[in-house]
């Protein structure tokens, strides 16, 4: 059996469902977890999800707290985002292989590539945010586990994903002229 363009883009959409699906949990986990941290005591709260322990910044400083919380939240939704709009892409009708420089495809492109910039920002400032906490003394988990790290490999993408938007919408243009001279 040959394996087809088809059969790829269809293992594809089952991943960016499996992906979409566990950000998308991770991110709902990150806000239950940040409310339940002002619901539940800070000292009861080692029963909860501890992958990302910020009771000792919860302890420091709540606003601190509530603007790191916010730039992780912002970074896992916008990461869900990413591949939610992957799924609405291979699920639209409207996309067509044959004429794949389409409106919808560009549109989609353009929105990922906005988000990775997004995800580049916030990752960054809220990887700077906790570089800096450390150095006040505050224990504070990693970058990595905090899912902040590679802030630069994100606006990369998204500088990558915006020209190639560009280029769609150019070759839209070009497919549309060549439909009108036919």
């Amino acid at each position: 059996m040959q394996i087809t363009t088809k059969h790829v883009l269809t293992v594809l959409h089952v991943l960016a469902w499996i992906i979409f699906i566990g950000l998308a949990l991770q991110a709902g986990i990150i806000i239950v977890n940040a409310i339940l941290l002002f619901v539940v005591s800070p000292a009861n709260h080692d029963k909860l999800w501890s992958e990302i322990d910020l009771r000792s910044l919860f302890n420091y400083n709540k606003s601190y707290f509530i603007s790191h919380v916010t730039a992780i939240i912002i970074v896992a939704l916008a990461k869900a985002l990413i591949f939610y709009f992957i799924i609405k892409i291979s699920n639209d009708k409207r996309l067509s292989l044959a004429k794949p420089f389409g409106e919808p495809g560009r549109k989609i492109m353009q929105l990922v590539a906005y988000f990775s910039l997004i995800i580049g920002l916030f990752a960054g400032g809220a990887a700077k945010h906790n570089e800096w906490l450390i150095e006040k003394g505050v224990q504070m988990p990693s970058a990595a586990l905090q899912h902040i790290d590679g802030a630069d490999v994100w606006i990369f993408m998204g500088i990558v994903v915006f020209v190639l938007a560009k280029i769609f919408k150019r070759g839209a243009e070009i497919q549309s002229e060549h439909e009108l001279t036919i």
